[in-house]
């Protein structure tokens, strides 16, 4: 049987895709370079719970929007900071932004934790790592915690994101203007340390009085 040269080049080509991707992202959180305040969201795209692709650009040229970059639903940090928005909700739509999650989650695994901590706002999946690696948040999760994650947690990166790149985000949190310039940016490689809510209102409050969004 005469084997087609391609398919022997296949399995080449998707590992030096896959090499490349974790090039360009850093080993550790300390070392991830966020977009910061002036920059422009970059053009990529991520997933609704329904699993449709929709373009950032697109989402927050609707309406001056809260970005908050977050590891998953199983990262009790996150979640409960994401539940402290929640209650602030109100407060961040009666000043005119809407409130949007980015986090490597799979979109099933976003309606979960959607439903099960009652958050009210958009969660989107950025399984590939594109958005990830755009804004500079991105680092590399080492194969030792990932599996110290599964083995002693349960907690199965792969399996919540559907990819086996082992990427995560180092929180963050992003003022956006409908012209897709970051009005404000808060970052931390600690996952541990997120912005409080009443400093997002704070800033919010700022963005609407000194900056036209």
């Amino acid at each position: 049987m005469i084997m087609n040269p391609l398919s022997r080049l296949l399995p080449l080509l998707l590992l030096a895709s896959a090499s490349q991707l974790l090039a360009e992202v850093p080993q550790n959180a300390e070392d991830a370079s966020p977009l910061e305040k002036g920059a422009q969201v970059p053009a990529v795209s991520v997933k609704t719970l329904d699993g449709e692709s929709v373009a950032l650009n697109d989402l927050v040229s609707e309406q001056p929007t809260v970005l908050i970059f977050y590891r998953g639903g199983w990262c009790p940090f996150c979640t409960k900071h994401l539940a402290a928005v929640q209650k602030v909700a109100t407060e961040v739509d009666a000043m005119g932004f809407q409130i949007v999650g980015v986090s490597p989650d799979r979109p099933a695994k976003n309606k979960d934790a959607a439903e099960k901590h009652a958050l009210k706002y958009q969660l989107l999946s950025d399984s590939s790592a594109e958005a990830m690696k755009a804004f500079g948040v991105a680092f590399q999760v080492p194969e030792s915690l990932v599996s110290k994650y599964k083995n002693e947690y349960g907690i199965d990166i792969e399996g919540d994101s559907g990819e086996t790149h082992h990427i995560l985000p180092v929180p963050a949190l992003y003022l956006v203007g409908t012209d897709g310039t970051i009005r404000f940016a808060h970052f931390d490689p600690n996952y541990r340390e997120r912005l409080e809510v009443n400093q997002i209102l704070n800033e919010l409050k700022r963005a609407k009085a000194y900056e036209n969004i």
